[in-house]
Parts: structure tokens; sequence; C-alpha cells
């Protein structure tokens, strides 16, 4: 019996081959434009200067405008001792590479840019105009929303971690506006000794619910999460350090633990379009005299009937007798926190720009940036916005091959 020959090749595997090299993409050099943030009541800066500091270490170029940082408590010496260039106009700014900033530009700041730009901010498709998109098609521009950045598990990071401080934080502004200190109730979130503790309320298991939930019952809150997905209550119940009350959400049950609380917090983000309003005002007037609202959701409309848009300098109305905060920008209120938050993973981001080749490189070979992209080189890429103010758009994927 013959053995078979496990080592023969064909003849075309004998012909020689080309030789394969590896082609290392040639890093690239940034200059990075950090303007001042001019919508009201913004004071996060999108770079701090530890993130300046390290951009600057690996050889790019940031210019921040002269009091860029002044709402986080940051200087224009702070920026300058870290790298960065101080830019006296906004106009140096606008006519860096890549422009970095928390807000979406302004119709007048757009009239900045130069052509063929890449910008990096918030969308907020809800407070743009058909206008606006013209105008950053005509010049070329390359538009990123951060917001709709995925990192390699997939996830939103700077969403994650912006609900993260916003659900810390609604829990601290509640127990501010049950204090005698904003004529409140005069309770202590929480509890003591021989006192029933504070009765918490919280609308929402995603990312907002899970650490307003956390930080409620570490001040020793009793706290009742509800959300229509059971899956979320399940996880949001695994990542507690006591069990704690959950319910999917029915409003005859919802109604008697509203009646009784002291504190309800609004946590629901809603895919797309307006949040589902769970809270009717009849629910809201059974509500306890002095008792609190914080509607986290009020930037998508808000999930109590009767909430309304407030701003940092006057946030709260009171109704039926009850205190309802609505101001939307809640990171804004911890801007140095946040900043910090925004600063560390724009920086990794930008570093990362910079190691392949630059921002049209980046977009080619990695699909979780262009998850964020809604404009390449003047052309829209995004669906939603075409169909929403019936511009042209074509499939981004596309363009990169």
């Amino acid at each position: 019996m013959t053995e078979p020959n496990y080592f023969s090749f064909s003849s075309t595997q004998l012909v020689p081959q080309e030789e394969r090299l590896a082609v290392s993409r040639k890093k690239g050099k940034l200059q990075i434009g950090v303007p001042r943030e001019t919508c009201m009541q913004e004071n996060r800066v999108a770079l701090t200067p530890e993130g300046v500091h390290l951009l600057v270490s690996n050889g790019h170029e940031v210019l921040v405008e002269t009091k860029a940082g002044e709402g986080a408590r940051y200087t224009d010496r702070d920026f300058s001792e870290a790298g960065a260039t101080i830019a006296y106009t906004p106009k140096e700014v606008f006519e860096c590479d890549v422009v970095l900033k928390v807000e979406p530009p302004s119709m007048e700041e757009l009239d900045l840019m130069k052509q063929k730009q890449t910008l990096i901010s918030a969308l907020q498709l809800k407070t743009c105009t058909r206008e606006y998109f013209k105008k950053l098609m005509a010049k070329r521009v390359t538009a990123i929303s951060y917001e709709n950045i995925r990192d390699e598990e997939g996830q939103i990071p700077i969403v994650r971690h912006m609900s993260e401080i916003a659900g810390n934080a609604s829990i601290l502004i509640a127990a501010e506006y049950l204090s005698n200190v904003n004529n409140g109730k005069g309770y202590i979130m929480g509890g003591v000794t021989g006192v029933p503790p504070t009765d918490v309320v919280i609308i929402g298991a995603g990312t907002v619910g899970t650490y307003a939930a956390r930080t409620a019952t570490g001040m020793g809150a009793s706290v009742k999460v509800f959300d229509k997905s059971l899956s979320r209550l399940k996880r949001l119940q695994a990542e507690m350090p006591i069990p704690i009350y959950t319910c999917v959400t029915q409003p005859k049950i919802l109604e008697k633990a509203l009646r009784r609380c002291d504190v309800a917090i609004g946590a629901i983000r809603s895919e797309g379009g307006r949040t589902p309003c769970i809270v009717t005002e009849e629910m809201v007037r059974n509500m306890k005299p002095g008792s609190v609202i914080v509607d986290v959701s009020i930037d998508q409309g808000g999930c109590f009937e009767t909430s309304e848009l407030t701003s940092h300098d006057d946030p709260v109305v009171v109704k039926h007798g009850v205190i309802h905060y609505g101001v939307p920008n809640i990171a804004s209120r911890v801007s140095r926190t946040a900043s910090f938050s925004l600063s560390n993973i724009f920086a990794q981001l930008l570093l990362s720009f910079g190691e392949e080749g630059g921002v049209e490189d980046s977009l080619r070979f990695r699909k979780e940036i262009r998850a964020g992209m809604y404009i390449y080189n003047g052309v829209l890429v995004n669906k939603a916005i075409g169909e929403w103010f019936d511009l042209p758009y074509s499939d981004g994927n596309l363009l990169f091959g």
C-alpha cells in the first residue's frame, strides 16, 4: 500500500510568488482648534490642559481660544503651560484643520470655517435647520457627531459618560431642593437612625437610572425603579450593591409609588424622537406637596406631562405644589468633571487620528468612527438628516469602498 504524500505541491504553487510587505501608515500631525463655547450656559470645554499636554507631547498643535476654559475654571495660563497656543480671535481657531467643540457651531461660526476641515461636535438634530447643513456641505466639511461615535465594544462612550454624570447629579440636585436652603420640605436625602428614609422613584433603568439609583442607595434612600424592559431591570439589579425594588412600568403601580415618594427622577431616553410621556398631570397632582421632580429626559421633551424647559439661572417651576427641575444640560452644572470626562475621550480619539495618518484614514479603516460621521467632504451621509430636511444623501460606507 502506497503512503500518501502530504508534501506534494501543485504546479501553480511552485511558481514564484510576489513578496508581500506590510505597508505602515504614516503618522499625521494634526492642527486642532478648541473654540470658546458661545451657547448659553455651556460651561464645558472639549479639552482640558491635561488633554492638550498629551496631544502636544505627541507632536500635534493645539490652538485654544482665550477664555475657552473659563466655565470649567481653567485659565489661559493653564492651557499655555500645557503647550497650547492661545488664540485671541475665533477666526484663528475656526481655521484649524480639526475644530473640536462641545456644542454645534452657530451659523456665524460656520462662516469662519474654511474649506475641507473636520468638525467634531454634538449634532443636536432638533436644533439645526436645513440651511445649517447646506452651509456645512458647501464648505465641504467632514462633520462628525461625537454622541454617535462608538468604541471597540460597540458602546457610545460620550453619551454613557454624560449619562453617568447626569444620573449622579440628579440625586444631588433633588437633595438640594428637599432641604430648607431652597425652600424645600426640610428633608435630608437618605435618612438617619430612627427616621424613615427618603423615598425615591426612578423612571428608566438605563445608564442615567442606574447611576441615580446607585447614588440614592449610597445616601441611604429607599429606591424604586420602573422600566418597560425586564432585561434592563435585571441588569440594573445585578449592578446594585444591595437589592432594590424594581418593577415593569404599569400605570397603577407607578401612580401609587409616585403618591408616596419624596423624589421622582425621569431617566428615560428615546432612541429617536420625543421621549414618551409616562407620568400624567393627574399623577403629579396626587404627589405630596413639596416633593421634587428632576426630569433628566427634558432635552427630548420630558417624561412628566408637567415638566417645563428651564435654565441654570432659573432652574425650577412649582406645579400642583411639586418642585420641577427641568434644566436640559445637567452635565454643565459640574463643568470641570464633565470637561475632564470629555477630554479623556477626545484626546485618545485625536491621538488615534494622528497614529493612523489623519482623519480620513481613520474613517476609512474604522467603522466605529464612521458611525458618527454625517457629512464627508461636503457629501451628506446621514439618512435621518437627509429625510428630515429633504436633502440628497449617500451611504457613507460606499464612499470608502
